[in-house]
């Protein structure tokens, strides 16, 4: 039989194309469907989006509106970026937008969507969920562990003291702290210090992080055109599979120790969050149960989550506070007066001084460390603002432009702490202007661990610290440019130099 020929390829290619715009069609004409830009064949409006997408979908949406529809190859994609949409998908409608969309990154990097952040909406991801609150960020084990968030905090400290005067790259600095702590709380041990065993080795680790916060922040080409997924046309989905290769060398070298403790040990105490992980999975009560891949996919959410967002946070505080000097000197007035100048600022004295706790949330609010929300899918058709919203859509909160939005906020693009004195604003997913952490079912459960690091560690750069740009430079000369990812960080580290303000004996605590 002879072969069909490229021309009965051709033929069925766009009578394929020709369907799906047909369909897309009669969707439209059958559905009152969120006003958008109109698609092109195959891409969609994927050349709509530039290397910022958040600052392309906040340019579209004042054209477009607060809830906008979108096409990403041959998927529907709803942006909200207003607060009545952000309450919409994350509370009213909580449930019909509780899916997760099938991505490359969830499939190569979290063991097959086994992960807390990735998984479907389940029973499965349900007990997760669960355990995350109950177990793993309890408040009584997040205190039991806060004599290292302490003791690493103090560390930093006193390694900045000796770098005094010196050009520091304060990124550096924070993701150490933040690792050291997520580490020793997590694995039971710092994974930052020299080893000889290539699997464990600090720049290994720090690598791997780089690199899966990166592939988890790009926009992969086949995740919207499916049919090209097998080309792999970025090269993306092959860093993702030689990334979770090194990744689960690693986890396996961690529960391998972790077993060897446990080991016929009676009524053994679990002393860090994978012990914990390893006797949930032995526990035969549970719905769903937790296997080894499962526990290897937690451990691997809590590192990656922990290390990033506060350290990318700190590090906007501190850039904008330079450009803002005189706001810098009122927040160390604050800690001199609440605080005092002999002693450091403890996490029990977190709530004390409101400036500070105003300085955090402006940050938050002007530089998200996701300025979309980790996007949703409808698991049922639902219908927002008189608009419909099929089963299947994707969803994108955009936090970005609701921390923009001048309805919501005065003077939006300027750096002000003042808007949040005597405004009853958290940020624990209940008021819809700023949530840094999300906001109902599929909220980041680490919050409250997140938290902490950023307002202790913040507090005490503030009080321990005075601070300047190196060299010449001025406030004008210092960019603010971002790059986009997971998170969403300075696109240039900041560098600056620390001079001590406090006595010298506090260094040597």
């Amino acid at each position: 039989m002879e072969s069909p020929s490229w021309t009965t390829y051709a033929a069925a290619w766009l009578a394929t194309l020709a369907l799906l715009l047909l369909s897309l069609r009669l969707r439209r004409r059958n559905h009152n469907l969120p006003p958008g830009p109109k698609p092109w064949p195959i891409i969609g409006n994927l050349n709509l989006i530039g290397p910022l997408p958040h600052r392309s979908l906040h340019e579209l949406s004042k054209t477009y509106g607060p809830i906008m529809q979108l096409c990403f190859g041959s998927f529907p994609v709803v942006v909200f970026s207003s607060v009545e949409g952000a309450k919409a998908v994350l509370k009213t409608n909580d449930v019909a937008f509780a899916g997760r969309p099938k991505t490359a990154t969830g499939k190569y990097t979290t063991y097959n969507y086994s992960d807390i952040a990735w998984s479907p909406y389940g029973p499965y991801w349900r007990q997760a969920r669960k355990l995350c609150i109950v177990e793993l960020f309890s408040a009584k084990r997040l205190e039991s562990y806060e004599h290292i968030r302490t003791e690493e905090l103090m560390s930093l400290l006193r390694n900045l003291y000796h770098s005094r005067g010196a050009h520091l790259p304060l990124k550096d600095h924070l993701c150490s702290l933040s690792l050291n702590v997520i580490s020793r709380m997590v694995l039971g041990k710092k994974y930052t210090e020299d080893t000889e065993n290539p699997i464990v080795r600090p720049d290994v680790l720090k690598k791997m992080l780089e690199e899966f916060f990166f592939l988890n922040g790009t926009l992969n080409i086949g995740d919207s055109i499916p049919w090209l997924d097998f080309l792999d046309l970025q090269g993306y989905i092959k860093r993702m599979k030689a990334l979770n290769k090194k990744m689960d060398r690693f986890l396996e070298h961690v529960l391998a120790e972790h077993d060897v403790r446990r080991r016929g040990v009676a009524n053994y105490v679990a002393k860090d969050m994978v012990d914990v992980l390893l006797q949930l999975s032995e526990d035969p009560n549970l719905e769903v149960k937790i296997d080894r891949i499962a526990v290897k996919a937690f451990t691997q959410d809590l590192i990656a989550g922990g290390t990033e967002s506060s350290a990318t946070t700190v590090e906007w505080v501190m850039s904008e506070l330079l450009k803002k000097p005189q706001i810098f000197k009122k927040a160390t007035e604050e800690l001199d007066r609440v605080i005092g100048r002999d002693r450091w600022v403890s996490e029990k004295d977190i709530a004390s001084p409101p400036y500070i706790d105003a300085i955090a949330k402006e940050t938050m609010r002007l530089h998200p460390v996701a300025p979309m929300l980790t996007p949703r899918m409808t698991r049922e058709d639902c219908k927002i603002d008189g608009y419909d919203i099929p089963k299947g859509t994707r969803a994108l909160v955009l936090m970005w432009s609701i921390g923009r939005d001048p309805k919501v906020w005065d003077a939006p693009d300027e750096f002000q702490p003042e808007r949040f004195l005597g405004r009853d604003i958290d940020v624990k997913g209940q008021s819809f202007e700023l949530l840094p952490f999300g906001s109902g079912r599929r909220m980041c459960p680490g919050y409250s661990l997140g938290l902490k690091v950023i307002q202790a560690s913040l507090a005490n750069l503030l009080h321990g610290f005075n601070w300047r740009l190196p060299g010449g430079m001025s406030k004008e000369d210092l960019d603010m440019e971002e790059i986009f990812g997971l998170t969403t960080p300075r696109k240039n580290s900041l560098v600056a130099v620390a001079e001590p303000r406090l006595l010298d004996h506090m260094y040597s605590l």
